[in-house]
């Protein structure tokens, strides 16, 4: 028997393109026999629905209530819910696994990191760091940044993306050697089971720091996803620049998908 968890989540809370309150989440992924789920809001510098302008406490107190109302009706309807954090850059985004509310409240500086800053702080806090949907293309964005070197691994499909860019990301990352995962990007209660994503374990994960540990470790799950989402035929150069960011810091523009 497999423990799966959803790892991508976005709620009407505190993300300005979610649709459902986490609470509801509790019995739809209860019915797809799932184990728990990570909400991920989408953070200060992306399209967060909590008002700027609030002083940073305040404004990391009202970030976090969607994760409280879901964790209350997890306990209620015996799902576990776990916190985690979705943060945006230049287009590119990142799933934050390992940290908490307090944490947050502590660190204001966070909105002001680079990605190689934010994934430094990240980890020696002792959370880690996921590029979320790295070949997404979107009209909102100008360019694909890749940073491999600045994160544990890569979300190699996501129900959100066209086929062919979780078939870039996974033939990267198995190129490679990165660690992977799967979330389904969720924003509304009700999609498609096909289009439910997530992690299973062999055993049921006791928090985020959990999943953290067993991820840096090695354990690091089966990502779940429909076995064509991947298919090697789908691939297809993107349309947008990419821009590859090497260990030493370095950019480079590749004329190609990088392999």
């Amino acid at each position: 028997m497999g423990y799966k968890y959803e790892t991508h989540l976005h709620t009407s809370t505190s993300s300005a393109c979610g649709h459902s309150p986490g609470p509801e989440y509790i019995s739809y992924y209860k019915e797809l026999g799932y184990t728990g789920i990570f909400v991920t809001d989408h953070f200060y510098l992306g399209n967060t629905c909590v008002d700027r302008s609030l002083p940073w406490r305040e404004w990391a107190e009202r970030y976090c209530l969607a994760y409280r109302e879901a964790h209350e009706e997890g306990l209620r309807q015996g799902l576990d819910v776990f916190f985690g954090w979705e943060t945006t850059y230049e287009g590119d985004d990142y799933l934050v696994y390992g940290l908490d509310e307090e944490w947050l409240k502590a660190h204001p500086e966070v909105i002001t990191w680079t990605v190689p800053e934010q994934y430094r702080a990240v980890r020696a806090a002792g959370g880690m760091v996921i590029q979320a949907h790295p070949f997404r293309e979107r009209g909102y964005m100008n360019a694909i940044h890749l940073h491999p070197y600045d994160c544990d691994g890569w979300e190699i499909a996501n129900a959100g993306n066209e086929p062919y860019q979780d078939a870039l990301a996974y033939r990267y990352a198995m190129n490679h050697g990165l660690k992977i995962t799967a979330g389904s990007d969720i924003h509304r209660v009700g999609a498609e089971p096909s289009r439910v994503f997530g992690m299973e374990f062999d055993t049921p994960l006791t928090s985020a720091l959990d999943y953290v540990r067993r991820f840096l470790s090695g354990e690091t799950g089966r990502p779940v996803f429909p076995a064509d989402r991947v298919d090697p035929s789908y691939i297809r150069e993107p349309d947008l620049p990419m821009y590859f960011h090497h260990a030493d810091g370095s950019v480079t523009n590749p004329d190609q998908a990088p392999e």
